[in-house]
């Protein structure tokens, strides 16, 4: 069983809390991610499943069993850094065959451990190789690969040996765009083939949200809110992460609820926004509301009841990206197919009801 289980566990440095009360399921078989700003302590948590931190409070499961206090030469997990962390003396194929040779596989149910033979670690070997795009170069010395292959040799060094979970923090940070896209690609097709748990830790929400299957969302030590890519866009948990989620991020206004004039608005100055219908019977008069509007829905309409102050377009190419305000608040909207000259023309906006998000100002929690 790869499923790993965080039971109310607190981390501290000192007076310092890296961790808060941090309760968390992870799924035998399933690719988490683990995704907040630097210092929100998911580095941390991929380190006490590893065992290179102590867990102060709470329990740790790998499995069925509580691994608080085992080593972490015990735990069966392997580990994928930023840097790759080869071997120069050795080829490719000796710098991922590695692993298997200094441990032992249950390969036959009644029989005890044994090691692989040569011909069983070789396939292996090129079946990792062919998955990351390696065998052309299983020969070189690290020294004659790029930054790009050696680090996915560091990939297939981990997974070769199929422990029960796989933790990477940060695996891809080192390379360029285009080659991080097409390396998540790979890693993505490697997880479905070996079928095994992998908590995945990184800042890059396009990373987070294109190679999970769900997403773990920390600040300050402190679980913001779990659900699949989609979920966590669709429907965030609070302010946080609504602007954290999503390039541009969600605009946020700042308004009261009225019902005053007939339909339910939340007004921001000469601005009236929809409220979904769900929450009316929630909102008082009055209430100040936070309002969360993603860039694409947004709109230009000639009659809408939202004012925009225009102030900029960026063009970049397959759409505009137009920056305003509404009552000196900023926002962004996201505009394909139209030119920075037709740009200027956004000036009053329209919005679906149902793309609305409230939020309470006070708490920040999303209003449901």
């Amino acid at each position: 069983m790869g499923s790993i289980r965080f039971e109310d566990v607190t981390k501290r440095f000192g007076h310092v809390v890296a961790i808060d009360r941090l309760t968390l399921d992870i799924e035998d078989g399933e690719l988490m991610v683990l995704l907040g700003p630097s210092g929100c302590g998911k580095t941390t948590a991929l380190q006490m499943i590893a065992g290179v931190e102590a867990v102060t409070e709470g329990q740790l499961f790998i499995g069925d069993s509580v691994v608080n206090d085992i080593e972490p030469a015990q735990r069966d997990v392997s580990t994928v850094l930023q840097g790759d962390a080869l071997s120069p003396h050795m080829n490719v194929e000796l710098n991922i065959d590695a692993p298997l040779r200094t441990r032992t596989y249950q390969i036959e149910e009644g029989h005890p451990p044994r090691s692989l033979t040569s011909a069983e670690r070789s396939d292996r070997v090129l079946e990792v190789a062919h998955v990351l795009g390696l065998e052309q170069l299983l020969e070189r010395k690290p020294a004659d690969l790029s930054g790009d292959q050696r680090q996915r040799v560091s990939l297939a060094r981990a997974f070769v040996h199929r422990p029960r979970a796989f933790l990477m923090d940060e695996p891809l940070s080192m390379l360029d765009a285009k080659l991080r896209a097409q390396t998540r690609a790979q890693l993505v097709e490697l997880h479905k083939r070996v079928d095994t748990t992998i908590v995945y830790v990184t800042h890059d929400q396009i990373e987070a949200v294109t190679v999970a299957n769900r997403v773990a969302i920390l600040r300050d030590g402190r679980l913001q809110q779990l659900g699949t890519p989609k979920q966590i866009y669709d429907a965030p948990a609070n302010l946080f992460v609504a602007q954290f989620i999503g390039t541009p991020p969600m605009n946020i206004l700042r308004g009261r609820f009225t019902s005053g004039s007939g339909a339910p608005v939340v007004e921001a100055g000469d601005s009236q926004v929809p409220v979904p219908s769900g929450l009316m019977t929630r909102l008082e008069e009055g209430q100040p509301v936070a309002v969360g509007l993603r860039p694409e829905h947004l709109r230009p309409s000639r009659d809408g009841a939202i004012s925009m102050d225009f102030k900029a377009a960026e063009w970049l190419g397959h759409e505009c990206l137009v920056r305003g305000e509404i009552e000196r608040q900023p926002v962004v909207l996201r505009l394909v197919g139209m030119r920075p000259q037709d740009a200027q023309s956004a000036v009053r906006l329209a919005v679906d009801p149902a793309s609305v998000h409230l939020f309470d100002p006070e708490s920040s929690e999303r209003l449901e």
